[in-house]
This record gives structure tokens, sequence and C-alpha cells, in this order.
């Protein structure tokens, strides 16, 4: 098979590149952990690129140099190529990305942001073939989002469509990286999980983690979902909480668009089995007349982690 382009998915712990051909299909990846960032903005992210990069290109041979590559970060990427603000990739945070990305890797790039690249590869290949009108929710350690209308990706005036992690659901709520307070992200992404964990723990629940890390503090997201997959009840209902939250900010964004689908994407989604059951019987009832509506399902991407770096190799392949 001919590999057509290269897709990458630049997260706050990893950095993902795919070799795709003409139907997408995943021939080759390359995976990095993603670098702190001390130096100038984007600098050492665009070094950790360049060497996923260069692993692919032993992969596919002569012609490499040639291939469109899509590259997807996380945050408020400008219509420009600039990230204005990534409070979940600070090492890039800032950065004219466009421009180091090119001069790092001596090619033009096509950016854009990993939620949207998501919810363009699910379009086309995953969970949400021949929906046009869907919400791509990506939950990892913060929330993404991409919004499909109308068979296309909606991006906004400045680029910056999608943050819908950032929505406030509780202004007296816990300090988000964002700066702001009660943000969505804080309550149904992976940190959030670890938060509710460890505060379930420290209020004398979670008993039998607390008893098997030795530490209230030590308790993590995994460890709950991890629990909840093996019937530990109250690991069980911190998820539950989390899907009550989930389907807090699913309601909202059914109150702005009227989606025909959400499509739950992200490491959390993946790894608990009990989430996407506790956040369609909660969405109902948090739905502005829910019983009287039409149903709108919450579905698990299919993709899994590629869909990122999928969709960021289909953009690129198509601009």
């Amino acid at each position: 098979m001919t590999a057509v382009s290269v897709g990458v998915d630049v997260g706050g712990t990893k950095i993902l590149a795919v070799l795709l051909d003409d139907l997408g299909r995943v021939l080759a990846e390359a995976r990095h952990a993603t670098p702190p960032g001390e130096d100038a903005p984007g600098v050492v992210v665009a070094d950790a690129v360049a060497v996923a990069l260069g692993d692919l290109a032993e992969v596919a041979g002569s012609g490499f140099a040639d291939l469109p590559v899509g590259i997807g970060v996380p945050g408020m990427l400008s219509r420009d190529g600039t990230l204005v603000f990534a409070p979940n990739l600070q090492s890039a945070s800032g950065a004219d990305l466009a421009t180091v990305m090119t001069e790092r890797l001596g090619r033009r790039v096509e950016l854009t942001n990993d939620a949207d690249a998501a919810a363009v590869a699910e379009h086309r290949l995953g969970a949400a073939r021949g929906i046009d009108e869907f919400v791509m929710v990506t939950l990892g350690t913060g929330i993404g989002g991409g919004v499909i209308s109308e068979g296309r990706l909606v991006r906004g005036a400045h680029g910056f469509a999608g943050e819908i992690g950032h929505l406030v659901i509780d202004t007296s709520g816990p300090r988000c990286p964002c700066g702001k307070r009660g943000c969505w992200e804080r309550y149904a992404s992976g940190a959030g999980v670890a938060r509710l964990a460890r505060e379930a723990a420290t209020a004398g629940r979670l008993r039998a983690l607390v008893e098997q890390l030795g530490d209230a503090e030590a308790v993590r997201g995994e460890d709950v979902t991890h629990a909840a997959a093996a019937g530990d009840r109250e690991a069980l209902a911190v998820l539950e909480e989390v899907g009550w939250w989930l389907a807090l900010g699913l309601s909202n964004l059914a109150a702005v668009l009227d989606p025909a689908c959400f499509v739950l994407g992200g490491g959390l989604a993946e790894a608990s089995a009990q989430l996407l059951p506790s956040t369609r019987r909660h969405l109902t009832g948090l739905l502005e007349a829910g019983e009287l509506r039409p149903v709108i399902p919450v579905v698990a991407a299919e993709l899994g982690y590629q869909a990122g770096a999928i969709g960021a190799g289909l953009l690129a392949a198509s601009s």
C-alpha cells in the first residue's frame, strides 16, 4: 500500500505520528513522550515531532519528504497557525506554530486543533459515518471538542470553536489551568476523575483503594476506573458522579447545537466502560424537554487513540 499523508497528534504527555494510505488506514505509527518546554515556545515540541517523523521516514522510504503532514494540537489555535493559549501544552502555548514547525521540519504543515482532527476522523471513518450533525468530545487530561455541522468542521470566526472543556458549570468550583473556576474539565476529564476520587477518598469512601494504596492522596483516576471495572461499588459510585457531570455539560451543548449524537473519545472514555451508561442515564433528565425530544445517542469513538492523528493526516491530504 502507498502512503499518501502523515498525521501527528500532539498531546500533553505523548506525540503520536501515523502514516496513512489513501483510504485513511494506518500503515505505521511512531510514539514519543511530549517533552517539557523550557526553551522558546513550541521549539521542543517541534523537535519531538521531527523525531517521530524521522521514525516514519525509515518505514516509508523514498517519497516521504513529499507527503503532506497534518499536526493536531490542543488549545486555542488561530487560523494563522498561532497557538494562542494551551493550558494543557504549556511548552507550546503562545507559539507561532506555523512558523516554528515549518522551520524545524523543513516542510509546510497543516495545523489544526486535536479534537477537531478527531472529529474529522470519526466523521469519515468512525462512529459518526453518515452523521452530519454531531459533537466530538475527547476526554483526556482535559476535555476537547470538535463540532461537525452540515457535514463540515465548525472552526469559528478565529479558529477557536470547540473549546468545550472550559464551559463553566460551577462558578465556585475548583481552579482550572486556564485560570477560571469550575470549568467542565475539572469534573469530567481524566484529571476530573482524579480530583473527585481524592475528595471521595479523604471523605472516607474508596476504602478498598485507600487500603491498597496506603494513602488517600495517592488515589488516581486510573485506579478508580480499574476498581470500577472489577466491581468495586464505591469506585462505581465515583464514576456515576462523573457521568452526571459529563451529562450536564452535554446537555448545555445540546441546548446550543442540537446535535444528532455525541461521540466520546480520549483515554478516559476508552478506559471506562461504566462511564457511557451512567452518562446516558443522566442526560435525558438534564436536557430541556428531555422526555419529549428525540433521544441524542452518546456513543463511543471507534478509532481509539489514533483518531486525532488520523484526522490530522486526512485534513493534510485534502488541503
